[in-house]
Formats: structure tokens, sequence, C-alpha cells
């Protein structure tokens, strides 16, 4: 943008998709925030490729007590 700063959208947009190899989809959202009664809450978005944690077929992905 010339002589404009970024919103805080733009600059991740433009970080997620300059890499080589990138697509629009690796700048799509992955969390969605939601706020009811002044709690606000993060939950990644069922459609996110990468989720915390350990992945499918991890042993630690079917433990019942935390992990550390």
């Amino acid at each position: 943008m010339s002589g404009e700063e970024m919103t805080p959208e733009e600059k991740r947009h433009d970080q997620l998709t300059t890499a080589p190899d990138a697509t629009e989809a690796d700048a799509s959202p992955r969390i969605e925030v939601t706020e009811h009664d002044g709690v606000t809450r993060v939950e990644v978005a069922e459609d996110a490729e990468v989720r915390p944690g350990p992945g499918p077929g991890m042993p630690q992905a079917s433990r019942e007590e935390p992990i550390g």
C-alpha cells in the first residue's frame, strides 16, 4: 500500500500468502471468537486444517489425563 499503513488483517494476509506455494486458503481464519455476557470464547474453526494438540492416530490423542 503506498503511503498508508496496513491493517492487522491485511498484514496477516500478506504474511501468510507471500511464501512460495502459498494459497489464499493459507490466509483463511483458523479461529472463531465469540463474546456473550462478558465472556470471550476462542475456538479453533471446525474447518481448520491444522489444529492444536496431537493429531489423529497419535497415541496422546486418546489419553484421558493431561500431557505434561
